[in-house]
């Protein structure tokens, strides 16, 4: 096998759940390919850099092997290569939101009458 779909590459990836989520990723533009926007019919082969967006970050991989058939994930954590700059970016987000908590974590049940209030300036509406 020498191509691939970029969308059946990436399912097989495991970078997204569904291969429609992953062609619906490359038509929003949040998938490259060697700096370029892909659509999902776009053909992938080894050595192709990617530039992935998804809900768990944005990854910067290399094609290592070509697969149409999604399998465990330690299979497909073979099928590319992280380079170590988008591993070093993922980890420092990850630390920064560790050590930055939303603030709304620490509410519970409804906004008091002030809370709403505030909501309410802070929207225009009052």
């Amino acid at each position: 096998m020498e191509r691939i779909r970029i969308d059946k590459w990436l399912w097989a990836a495991r970078f997204f759940k569904t291969r429609s989520m992953a062609a619906q990723a490359c038509d929003l533009g949040r998938i490259t390919s060697n700096g370029h926007s892909a659509k999902p019919a776009r053909e992938v082969h080894v050595r192709d850099m990617l530039h992935v967006k998804n809900d768990s970050g944005e990854f910067d991989v290399e094609v290592l092997v070509l697969s149409e058939m999604r399998g465990p994930a330690a299979v497909a954590q073979t099928l590319y290569r992280e380079t170590d700059e988008s591993k070093e970016k993922r980890r420092l987000l990850a630390e920064e939101r560790k050590n930055n908590p939303h603030f709304e974590d620490d509410r519970e049940g409804r906004p008091s009458k002030r809370d709403r209030r505030q909501l309410g300036r802070l929207r225009g509406r009052m």
